[in-house]
């Protein structure tokens, strides 16, 4: 998901100072999905979707552990809203991984032993304080064996949709 500058900014940070850096490949991020194919036909539902969506807010509400990392859990209706929405729409031609129930997070460390991970739980844990920021649209990326490559940002829409 892109999402607005300043929290894009505190995840990056965190995640420079704790994920190992022969692993970073990529900026802080909140995954909606792991392997969507590369056809034409996703990609165009994935545009019809994001010219209705309106960008909206999430939650960053407490550190959480993943084991052998860290992460920063991500609260949010809508974005569960949209998750389900998609996986309806492209369920044909998701992974069994894709298709599961998901818990957004940003992963601040992964891939590390579990007495580092434990320990830097605790020191975000002591000084974290819960913030909300802006989802503005869908970042799509290419696995590259290693690195990734960048493709697109569909940005929601910005128009107010009226109510009846």
């Amino acid at each position: 998901m892109a999402i607005e500058p300043f929290a894009q900014q505190y995840f990056d940070e965190l995640r420079r100072q704790h994920f190992p850096a022969e692993r970073n490949y990529l900026d802080a991020h909140i995954t909606l999905f792991h392997a969507l194919p590369d056809v034409p036909w996703v990609m165009s539902q994935l545009e019809k979707f994001s010219k209705d969506q309106q960008p909206f807010q999430v939650s960053a509400h407490s550190v959480v552990s993943l084991g052998n990392g860290t992460a920063i859990k991500i609260d949010s209706k809508e974005l569960s809203f949209i998750s389900r929405h998609l996986q309806k729409e492209l369920s044909e031609m998701l992974t069994r991984q894709d298709r599961q129930k998901r818990n957004f997070h940003v992963t601040i460390q992964n891939k590390v032993d579990a007495m580092t991970a434990k320990q830097l739980l605790s020191n975000l844990t002591g000084i974290f304080c819960p913030f909300s920021f802006r989802v503005d649209g869908i970042k799509l990326w290419r696995y590259m064996d290693g690195p990734w490559e960048y493709l697109d940002k569909l940005n929601f829409s910005s128009a107010i949709h009226a109510t009846d």
